[in-house]
């Protein structure tokens, strides 16, 4: 076993999980290596039979930023989390969140089985004092920017309380991930006027109302807000933030596919096309799921960055990139304390 040399600041990458296999994990550490000159150590996490020959294709050399964490088992994507938690005690998956556990890491990364990944970092890391549920926070493009959808898809029976502590950890996030310094949170809703939906949102906006000196609250919006220069955070339950990212991310590309074909349907779209590149590969830059890389597993007590089972290695790149940012900010310990203070002033 190789362990890391590093601080408790190395960024726990999980080799072994993902649909691309290890291989695409270990070019995107190259990649961030190599783009990021100031980036923490990297352990990768797996079966070092694997590894080492993967590293040794690809130009890798151990050393101060790099090290290997060896791991024989592997949580598969068909694997059932809980079982395959209990079976599998020496799977990188859990390996890499055992080193966040024990301060031999800042965060883990993984492309893994996301149900598994979830149950084991609430299982091993336990929530932070006072928060009940830990959420999933994605980054998506609107108008001017990007936003915080928060929770994407971890827990999707909410209550009131639930959505008040997702309002704080996105909003955390935001400035983070964004550098907004006072992100305006919005709570998913049918309509804005007061009143209108369910009994979740109702009771929900009116705890949010209670916490003016803690988050930057806008109130409810609708659908047609949330891609607009509207608010900064989008607060929802996981069921209807997970509907809304998968189709966001379906969207893009069907557009995209869509706008190929018309523009290469004629000589002279192509032409105008050829012209246009540069505005088309701005707009795809913006509106490229794979730019910040992953979802964080935000309310924990230790980082976990989610990225899609199927990332490409500049996918995983960017979910590295943003792991680094969130251990620089030393986040949780902010977010400890708002939470503190928003519990506190709704038992008054």
């Amino acid at each position: 076993m190789v362990t890391n040399p590093g601080a408790s600041g190395c960024i726990a990458v999980d080799a072994m999980g993902g649909d691309l296999g290890p291989a695409e994990v270990i070019a995107a550490v190259k990649l961030a290596l190599h783009q990021y000159p100031a980036l923490n150590p990297i352990t990768l996490v797996g079966d070092e039979a694997v590894l080492k020959p993967l590293l040794l294709h690809t130009g890798l050399h151990r050393g101060e930023r790099l090290s290997v964490f060896h791991a024989t088992e592997v949580i598969t994507m068909d694997d059932k989390p809980l079982n395959a938690l209990k079976r599998k005690k020496d799977s990188s998956m859990v390996r890499a969140i055992e080193l966040v556990k024990n301060h031999e890491a800042g965060v883990v990364v993984s492309c893994g089985n996301t149900g598994a990944l979830m149950a084991g970092g609430t299982l091993r890391l336990r929530t932070m004092e006072g928060v009940a549920r830990p959420a999933l926070a994605a980054i998506c493009p609107r108008e001017g920017g990007h936003f915080v959808l928060i929770d994407a898809g971890a827990n999707p029976d909410a209550k009131p309380e639930h959505l008040v502590h997702n309002a704080i950890l996105g909003s955390h996030y935001c400035r983070v991930m964004l550098g907004i310094k006072e992100p305006r949170v919005g709570l998913m809703n049918i309509g804005t006027e007061e009143g209108k939906g369910s009994a979740l949102i109702t009771e929900t906006n009116e705890l949010l109302r209670r916490l003016g000196p803690i988050i930057n609250y806008a109130g409810p919006i609708e659908g047609f807000h949330v891609f607009a220069e509207h608010v900064d955070v989008v607060v929802c339950d996981g069921f209807v933030g997970n509907i809304m990212l998968k189709s966001w991310e379906s969207l893009v590309n069907f557009f995209s596919n869509m706008l190929r074909e018309e523009l290469q349907s004629n000589p002279m779209r192509a032409t105008g096309a050829l012209l246009s590149k540069g505005a088309f590969n701005a707009l795809k830059e913006r509106i490229n799921p794979e730019r910040y890389g992953g979802a964080p597993l935000l309310g924990l007590n230790g980082n976990i960055l989610k990225a899609h089972g199927s990332s490409t290695r500049h996918a995983i790149k960017s979910a590295i990139h943003a792991a680094n940012e969130i251990i620089k900010a030393d986040m949780n310990l902010r977010i400890v304390a708002d939470i503190a203070r928003a519990n506190e002033a709704l038992a008054r």
